[in-house]
């Protein structure tokens, strides 16, 4: 548990530090976020506000995963004469992970980048940022359902995801999509999530927020994964979870949650910094991928309920537009049709934060509530 409390605590130091020293660099570049016209006639007066922001996590992010495993490292191997088996280094989970993590990051770095340069809300096109996110998402995908070696030094003969589908982890056998199968999922699940964090970054810390509790759900999960673990140092039959590095993902998900904690104290309203695509298309492929390296995909629409809205009500206005001529709401995604009806930014995004953490805690509950079944 140290290790990923000093991972969290390196997360949010850093984030803090530097992302107000971000905000001014960026400012100077002239590196502010073009305002779309067709959007809130509030938002505009946001134009010009540093964006990018996403680089500053994703680095700190990396930089406290380094320093979780450099605890790591200073622990002893064995306590009473228990061996504990711990990652000694850089293991497959956390290749995969934070790989996806930077390289869907990248992908919104460049429609970021476009963005700034063309001083216009149209960045790369819709398609091409597909493109990008699925090719990040076949890569790591590959990795994690068919590399089964280790590269650190403990004998591990697992791949990070499996080819079944399974809400706790538990339930190993509940749906069997075979290893291609697995990979198209996981394409889908990227690209979903990276979306619906996208779509919801459109007030002031609000996916930022929803992002914090969804790393929040993870590490506890992974954490109590590798309590009772099957490759720990006294696993108990029934009880145990076959995960291959459930350290790794309380470690990399306590990373990420405290560098949203950090930039979130410059994020809030009034924003001195946005997140940008960078930074939301980031967030959500790190949030798909430690779904299935925990092997909870089905419990991922319940953790990120608050993205699952939010896309759906794009969704939903779309198709009755095109089929009716008619819009449902106001304007989507669904934040600003509340906007619309006059609730202030802040009420907005107080009220989402509760929905996402409602969805946050009834995904523990399920969690947690399949383990005393079984151990009752």
């Amino acid at each position: 548990m140290r290790a990923v409390i000093v991972a969290a605590f390196v997360a949010f130091a850093l984030t803090m530090a530097l992302t107000p020293l971000a905000a001014k660099l960026f400012r100077r570049l002239k590196a502010g976020q073009p305002i779309r016209t067709d959007g809130p006639q509030t938002h505009l007066a946001k134009a010009g506000t540093p964006t990018m922001g996403g680089v500053v996590f994703i680095l700190t992010t990396v930089l406290a995963y380094v320093s979780g495993h450099l605890v790591l490292m200073a622990l002893p191997e064995s306590v009473d004469g228990v061996t504990f088996n711990r990652p000694t280094g850089f293991t497959a989970t956390g290749i995969v992970l934070i790989g996806l993590f930077v390289a869907c990051g990248f992908v919104g770095f460049i429609d970021d980048w476009l963005k700034i340069r063309r001083k216009h809300s149209g960045g790369i096109s819709g398609r091409a940022k597909v493109f990008g996110l699925t090719i990040a998402a076949i890569v790591f995908g590959f990795m994690a359902v068919y590399y089964t070696g280790s590269i650190d030094s403990r004998d591990i003969s697992e791949t990070v995801a499996t080819p079944f589908i399974s809400f706790t982890g538990k339930d190993v056998d509940f749906l069997n999509v075979t290893k291609i199968g697995m990979v198209v999922v996981i394409v889908l699940l990227v690209n979903a999530t990276a979306n619906g964090v996208n779509l919801t970054d459109g007030l002031d810390g609000l996916a930022t927020g929803a992002s914090m509790m969804a790393f929040l759900a993870f590490m506890i999960i992974g954490f109590w994964q590798y309590r009772h673990w099957c490759g720990g140092a006294q696993p108990a039959d029934n009880l145990c979870y076959d995960v291959r590095d459930p350290l790794e993902i309380a470690l990399i998900a306590g990373a990420g949650a405290g560098a949203m904690f950090g930039f979130l104290w410059w994020n809030t309203s009034p924003a001195q910094i946005f997140m940008g695509d960078s930074g939301s298309l980031s967030l959500g492929a790190l949030i798909a991928g430690l779904a299935f390296a925990s092997k909870t995909i089905l419990l991922l629409p319940i953790i990120g309920a608050l993205f699952v809205i939010t896309t759906a009500s794009v969704m939903i206005q779309v198709t009755s537009f095109k089929l009716t001529g008619r819009r449902v709401f106001r304007m989507s995604p669904i934040q600003h049709h509340f906007e619309l009806a006059g609730w202030s930014e802040v009420t907005i995004v107080v009220r989402f934060w509760i929905i996402a953490g409602i969805g946050v805690a009834i995904a523990l509950g399920f969690f947690f509530a399949d383990f005393l079944r079984i151990a009752g």
